[in-house]
């Protein structure tokens, strides 16, 4: 179920278990508009576990199974799919309103035992919520702990947003299909470069559109194209993206304004996701879509990733905003 799973396939031997284990430790939080109690009645209730699990929209199709008491010491919930392996959670520790201690125990691709906790503290907007994982694993893997870090605590982030979304609004505004293998292109696009960090990515966009509109206006050419956003680079460890956001072209410029960049691709193929909802889930499609290609190991161009938006906050609810999610190949 996690997305580092495949990076860690390796076999053990008798002599590497008498060596130190370098150990992690992952968590994030988020605060939620709701009393502690009922934060945790959502969360100890392995049957919620299907709406707001950041890895599930990326396989809809596994099977997932829990215990006929949910919510209870021994309670499991267990899950086994083409992208998200198979393995399952244990209650082991339940305190009202406070504390919930599981055990993951995935099985395949690979045999790993970790500990999951939730630990629950009350604030003046309502609560507070941490979800940690700590583990170990094979010395010689001392290098992946980083990554480990970055990727499961992006997996983490997501799935906290959604559950926010659900305890306050009883609904989560993200809906995820694999389209597959299409033909795209050719395209054209002028935009605006820059870099942020992944936090920052929506102000950072919201700001360069702008830019971007205007320096085509003040040139009068047209400026009402599907926005695109092409990602050049993502820097995981440092949190940040390389980026150009702007406008699709009907046909190239011949002269770029100054202030803009262009990037364009020639007919060719490409996986294509697509992510119906809030921009703030829009995690879920890209994860959804990565996931899909590491599976059927599809080689991708380097050209750079992209999103299309076929409609816009300005006109549309955030419930009904799509995005095409694209990663060409070669």
């Amino acid at each position: 179920m996690l997305d580092f799973a495949k990076l860690l396939a390796y076999p053990t031997s008798a002599s590497d278990e008498n060596l130190a284990m370098p150990s992690f430790h992952v968590y994030r939080s988020i605060q939620i508009d709701a009393s502690p109690d009922k934060v945790f009645d959502a969360v100890a209730d392995f049957g919620t576990w299907t709406t707001w699990s950041p890895w599930l929209s990326a396989d809809p199709d596994a099977i997932v199974t829990v215990s006929d008491d949910p919510s209870s010491v021994g309670s499991v919930y267990s899950w086994q799919g083409e992208l998200v392996g198979a393995g399952e959670m244990e209650h082991q520790r339940l305190e009202l309103g406070r504390l919930i201690e599981d055990e993951i125990r995935i099985i395949n691709p690979f045999r790993s035992k970790s500990k999951v906790t939730f630990e629950l503290q009350p604030d003046d907007e309502g609560t507070k919520i941490t979800w940690h994982m700590r583990g170990s694993l094979p010395w010689f893997m001392l290098w992946m702990v980083p990554k480990m870090e970055v990727f499961i605590g992006m997996d983490y982030e997501r799935g906290l947003c959604m559950l926010k979304e659900w305890i306050e609004t009883g609904q989560i505004q993200s809906e995820t299909s694999v389209r597959g293998i299409e033909s795209v292109g050719p395209l054209q696009m002028v935009g605006i470069r820059e870099t942020c960090f992944i936090s920052e990515i929506g102000s950072s966009m919201k700001t360069a559109l702008e830019e971007v509109k205007q320096i085509l206006t003040e040139h009068d050419l047209a400026s009402d194209g599907e926005l695109i956003t092409v990602y050049h680079k993502i820097d995981f460890k440092a949190q940040r993206f390389h980026y150009t956001t702007g406008i699709l072209l009907a046909s190239s410029l011949a002269n770029v304004p100054e202030g803009l960049s262009s990037w364009s691709i020639p007919a060719m193929q490409a996986l294509v996701v697509e992510h119906v909802g809030s921009y703030k889930h829009l995690g879920n499609g890209w994860n959804a879509a990565i996931q899909f290609a590491r599976y059927k190991k599809l080689k991708q161009s380097k050209i750079g990733t992209y999103e299309i938006y076929k409609n816009g906050p300005d006109q549309t609810s955030p419930d009904k905003l799509c995005t095409e999610i694209c990663l060409p190949l070669k």
